[in-house]
C-alpha cells in the first residue's frame, strides 16, 4: 500500500486510494487489535469519526470521493473503509463499504 498517497487522497477526492483497494482487502483482518493511535499513525487522521455510543467508535476512510470533496456530483454513497473501534480504542471490525453503521 502506498501510505503517502493514502494520507494525501483526504476524503478520496483524488482517487488514489482506490488504487490500494486489492491490497487492503487483502491486509484488513491485519489491523484487528491495534489502538486508535496506531491506526492514526497509520492512515493519518480519520476522515469522519462517529461515536455510536459509549463502546464503538467508527473511523471512516473514504476510497471513492465523498460529498466532502470540491466539485464532485455524488450519485450514490461512497465506497470507504469503515474501523470499528471497542470501548478500549481497539479496533474489533474493518469493513470495506458503501454503507454507514
Amino acid at each position: 500500500m502506498n501510505i503517502e498517497n493514502w494520507k494525501a487522497d483526504h476524503y478520496g477526492c483524488k482517487g488514489l486510494r482506490m488504487q490500494d483497494l486489492e491490497e487492503l482487502e487483502r491486509l484488513k483482518h491485519s489491523f484487528l487489535g491495534i489502538d486508535n493511535q496506531a491506526l492514526i499513525k497509520t492512515f493519518g487522521r480519520p476522515d469522519r469519526v462517529e461515536l455510536v455510543d459509549k463502546s464503538q467508535t467508527f473511523f471512516f476512510y473514504f476510497l471513492e470521493p465523498s460529498n466532502a470533496c470540491e466539485g464532485v456530483e455524488i450519485e450514490k454513497e461512497p465506497l470507504r473503509v469503515l474501523f470499528r473501534l471497542n470501548a478500549i480504542s481497539k479496533v474489533s471490525e474493518v469493513t470495506i463499504t458503501t454503507q454507514n453503521p
